[in-house]
């Protein structure tokens, strides 16, 4: 499979999600996969495809903190998009190749550039069983086969599969502000225990160019020495619109 790169601009919301989708329809055209890397233009408060999210969440409090709030196409719980960098895989879903096989093939790249990075981090230990979508934030506990420092979450990755292709998304914290999201509820909920940073590994916050490289070389090193970034013309191409207008669409954020 040919591999591509794209390093975006910070996004909103609904525009990160946009394009992710349409990198996903260009994955079925194409038999490409792009790795892309990308941050947000603001907080954002992001929800799991299946995860309940009506009347949870205190809209007053979300104002005060001028967080707004997405829903991903993905799975999993909520999280906070702000002191992090998000990767997104995008790529046809092949037969002979599972989610847990996708899963595993997309962690050996992150791996590999956090070892480049000289971040110690590993897999975290297998669970009895997956723990249901909740509105608790999705670095609350690490699940089976999730990148961990130690036992505490270091990167938050969810699938979806639709018609012959994939998305996956994750998100690498680089400061802890997770804890907030609890503070959004309007229920009270217990402070989750502190996942693990970069900024507390390594002593110092990678910005997303570092981070980009060392994804697009770990890709370079382990699945296609070739790979190449999209170009301008390519992304000209991708329409977002009507993907973005689905996300800003207050009946697909509040579903359920």
């Amino acid at each position: 499979m040919r591999w591509r790169l794209l390093h975006s601009p910070p996004l909103d919301g609904p525009a990160n999600m946009a394009l992710d989708h349409v990198l996903m329809a260009r994955a079925r055209q194409s038999g490409e996969a792009v790795l892309r890397v990308y941050e947000w233009a603001s907080p954002v408060l992001s929800l799991g495809r299946n995860q309940r999210a009506c009347g949870v969440y205190l809209d007053a409090e979300l104002a005060r903190r001028a967080i707004t709030v997405v829903r991903r196409p993905t799975g999993g719980r909520a999280l906070l998009h702000h002191h992090e960098i998000t990767y997104s895989v995008t790529a046809p879903a092949l037969a002979s190749e599972g989610l847990t096989a996708v899963y595993h093939r997309v962690n050996a790249l992150l791996l590999d550039a956090f070892a480049a990075l000289g971040v110690p981090a590993m897999l975290a230990r297998p669970v009895s069983r997956s723990r249901p979508p909740t509105a608790l934030p999705c670095f609350a506990e690490p699940a089976s086969g999730e990148i961990v420092v130690g036992d505490r979450k270091l990167v938050g990755s969810a699938q979806w599969r639709d018609d012959g292709a994939l998305l996956q998304h994750g998100s690498i914290l680089i400061d802890d502000d997770q804890a907030i999201i609890p503070q959004l509820m309007r229920e009270s909920a217990d402070v989750p225990p502190p996942p693990a940073t970069l900024q507390e590994v390594l002593g110092r916050a990678p910005a997303a160019p570092e981070m980009a490289d060392a994804l697009f070389a770990a890709v370079r090193r382990m699945e296609d020495a070739l790979a190449t970034p999209l170009t301008s013309e390519e992304l000209e191409q991708l329409d977002t619109s009507t993907f973005a207008e689905h996300y800003r669409d207050p009946g697909w954020t509040w579903r359920r």
